[in-house]
């Protein structure tokens, strides 16, 4: 059950809406359900001779006394307004059901509290199966405005309790960063259209992806418009620049805000992550497509150890970092396992904000590897795996960080990304293991890598030996042998970058973080091309016949 409560000034407009056709036509039998006083409280919905103007008159009698106490100056923001909405899936609630759910809305958020006769007068409409909106004048019998602070979480609160007693699915208090719930209208309209989501759902999740993938917000609106996508900026009229912006979906007319779509999708928040760069600043693409993802990778590793060591607001920054680099993952990425990675990324986008204020910067590595990755060839293989892995750790730990900070729907978010992450790791790794496996080392090798083993992590070696991923991980220290790596070493290295303790298959969390590893003959090879070529350009040139003849006769001259 979600409450979303909002304030105004127009009573009457108010009134209008929810007792008319919608702008949809979407609404059907609108009447009232639960008020101050039901007696006193004209329902045009069930009385042909009750009007707009009787109710709203109604509802303003404090408002208009009030006002005459301050000699025609009206209370501000006086109209408190508060949808009331079951999830998707519920049962259907009766008119008595939900005439409940909205006292106990009211008195929770401290607009008409229970027993108080002085209290704000109220009206609870229903115009659709699954919501109602409650509608107060917030100016008392006295003449005071009622204590509402913070009447969004104590909604909130107590629409969880309701769920629980009414047998409702039990939804994760919120902390007001959250985007808007879909309406019953906006969900009939992409049914009418063939559309499994609405526009701004649509929307939002291209805004998310673009924004991972670009360098700038000129950028930003550019990739966007690329798209099909309309887009339009709001212009300061105090600066006369650009302090916000809308999108709507191509062949659209319904425009969303960014801070709409989602609070981290507004022009400030994207200005705080993508700040003006110029051309020569931008990271430089890669010679070598794998070491695009080598870096990410690393990146990836250095976002989980943030979420364990540092601060909170460095946390949060890279959590933020985190979900645009899982978008761009999906998109570099080709296989079955695209789909789940894909769906990772949407989920994420709720676990990748919170309350807490993010520090960007320390989260540049991570960032600026990512935008590199959106460009990077696929690479098929132990790499794009290893990075898969590696994204598995990141999102469990974020679960684990928001749920210590009572984070209750980003951490469920983070758990629901984790899921897909394991079941795309799992369709990807499954072959390439099996691959590996059958490839293995004749057994003297393998007997070798064995006591390598013990030599180089002798606490961990008996369960790594004993992990069936073990005939793969020797086939891979057989080909980083062969790429210039000291098995020993290598592995004392990769296994001191995390415990392994808690690791269920440690021989395949080496694997693939030995699959991660550089070439380092291949390395070698373009480190002395790469010389040859610059000692090439840069050695003194022989002059050519012409040119030694014009010299000798400028000489002769003299």
């Amino acid at each position: 059950m979600v409450p979303d409560v909002s304030t105004g000034s127009d009573t009457l407009g108010l009134i209008n809406y929810l007792f008319g056709p919608g702008r949809r036509d979407e609404h059907t039998d609108a009447h009232i359900v639960a008020a101050w006083d039901m007696a006193g409280a004209p329902d045009p919905g069930r009385d042909p001779g009750a009007t707009y103007a009787q109710l709203a008159k109604r509802l303003d009698h404090h408002v208009d006394l009030r006002t005459h106490e301050l000699a025609g100056k009206r209370p501000p923001k006086h109209v408190w307004h508060c949808p009331v909405r079951t999830a998707p899936g519920d049962r259907y609630l009766t008119d008595i059901e939900w005439a409940e759910v909205a006292r106990r809305i009211v008195a929770a958020t401290g607009i008409a509290p229970d027993g108080y006769e002085k209290a704000c007068r109220w009206i609870a409409v229903r115009h659709a199966d699954d919501h109602i909106h409650i509608l107060a004048t917030t100016v008392r019998a006295d003449g005071r405005r009622p204590r509402t602070h913070r009447d969004g979480q104590r909604a909130q609160r107590e629409c969880r309790k309701i769920e629980t007693e009414f047998g409702l699915r039990q939804l994760k208090s919120g902390d007001l960063t959250a985007p808007k719930t879909p309406t019953g209208a906006e969900r009939a309209k992409a049914e009418r259209q063939g559309q499994e989501v609405t526009a701004w759902e649509w929307l939002r999740e291209r805004a998310y992806a673009v924004a991972a993938s670009v360098h700038g917000v000129d950028d930003y609106f550019t990739v966007l418009r690329s798209l099909g996508i309309q887009v339009k900026p709001r212009i300061s009229t105090k600066s006369g620049e650009v302090d916000g912006y809308s999108l709507a979906a191509p062949n659209d007319t319904i425009f969303f805000g960014g801070s709409k779509l989602a609070p981290d999708l507004s022009y400030k928040r994207l200005l705080e992550r993508l700040p003006a760069q110029d051309v020569a600043d931008r990271p430089k693409t890669a010679t070598d497509p794998a070491d695009t993802w080598r870096r990410t990778e690393a990146a990836v590793c250095t976002a989980r150890t943030a979420l364990g060591a540092d601060g909170d607001a460095v946390a949060q920054g890279h959590l933020e970092a985190f979900g645009g680099a899982l978008h761009n993952l999906a998109h570099a990425t080709t296989g079955p396992h695209q789909a789940e990675l894909q769906a990772a990324a949407q989920v994420f986008n709720r676990a990748r904000r919170s309350a807490i204020r993010a520090d960007h910067q320390a989260a540049n590595e991570l960032r600026r590897a990512a935008q590199e990755l959106a460009y990077a060839p696929s690479i098929p293989g132990g790499l794009t795996i290893a990075l898969v892995f590696a994204t598995l750790h990141v999102a469990r730990a974020a679960a684990k960080w928001h749920a210590q900070r009572g984070h209750e729907q980003q951490a469920a978010a983070a758990e629901q990304a984790l899921r897909h992450l394991e079941a795309g790791y799992r369709q990807a790794a499954a072959p390439v293991l099996a691959d590996l496996t059958r490839r293995a080392p004749r057994q003297q090798t393998i007997d070798r890598f064995e006591a390598t083993v013990r030599q180089a992590v002798p606490d961990h070696a008996d369960r790594i030996l004993a992990d069936t991923a073990w005939p793969a991980l020797a086939t891979t220290l057989a080909m980083a042998e062969t790429a210039g790596h000291n098995a020993r070493r290598l592995l004392a290295e990769v296994a001191a970058r995390r415990e392994l303790d808690t690791a269920e298959r440690p021989a395949e969390v080496l694997n693939w973080r030995i699959a991660a590893q550089p070439n380092k003959r291949a390395q070698a090879a373009r480190t002395r091309s790469t010389r040859s070529a610059t000692s090439g350009a840069l050695a003194p040139q022989r002059a050519s016949a012409p040119v030694r003849e014009q010299t000798a006769e400028r000489g002769r001259r003299r």
